[in-house]
């Protein structure tokens, strides 16, 4: 099977490997360029393979796209059926979320009186929206499909292998619950195939 759009992803991820060698330990700069780079990429949504973006009738799902070979960073497809959210929870990295098909809505949460409560509106990210989360500017928050009757997606990239970092989730009262999310594939997107882009 091809996807003749999946040179898009690859040049992506091969950007992105690029700004940090260049940015090294920089945060800001990592999430101000790697934001752009993330911009661009979901600005056209025809390079997903469906394998990584097929919803689950019960739970949302997180398709691992790429996984640097030192860990420094992740790529996945968050793809939500109707209606499907997530439990308040946190990163523990940096991280960037882009919508690339339907809408979702982001609620952070902020530490008060030993208590996790809201900190400021819902957001609703629209296609093409690029929003931060890490220790730095904000790294709780719950995550929902805005549309009760469709599908969403969302491209995110973290500062790490993700699907293997310890992390947790919330209740009402701010009790941690660690977790490790895994991933809900178990074979990834060849990028590196340029074989038929040759021959052309």
């Amino acid at each position: 099977m091809t996807w003749p759009n999946l040179p898009r992803l690859r040049s992506f991820v091969v950007d992105f490997a690029a700004l940090l060698d260049a940015a090294e330990d920089d945060e800001p700069r990592i999430l101000g360029e790697g934001g752009d780079l993330l911009a661009r990429l979901v600005a056209q949504d025809d390079w997903l393979p469906i394998s990584y973006a097929t919803p689950s009738p019960t739970r949302y799902r997180q398709y691992l796209l790429h996984c640097d070979s030192l860990q420094r960073f992740s790529v996945v497809s968050f793809v939500w059926g109707p209606g499907q959210a997530t439990p308040v929870h946190d990163h523990t990295v940096w991280g960037l979320v882009g919508v690339l098909r339907g809408a979702e809505l982001s609620q952070g949460y902020a530490r008060q009186g030993g208590r996790l409560v809201p900190a400021g509106p819902v957001r609703r990210l629209e296609p093409g929206r690029i929003e931060a989360v890490s220790p730095r500017v904000g790294d709780i928050h719950r995550v929902a499909n805005a549309f009760d009757d469709r599908t969403s997606i969302s491209i995110h990239v973290y500062g790490a292998n993700i699907g293997a970092v310890r992390r947790a989730t919330y209740d009402g009262a701010g009790r941690p619950q660690p977790f490790v999310s895994g991933y809900s594939n178990a074979t990834l997107p060849n990028l590196w195939d340029a074989s038929q882009e040759q021959s052309a």
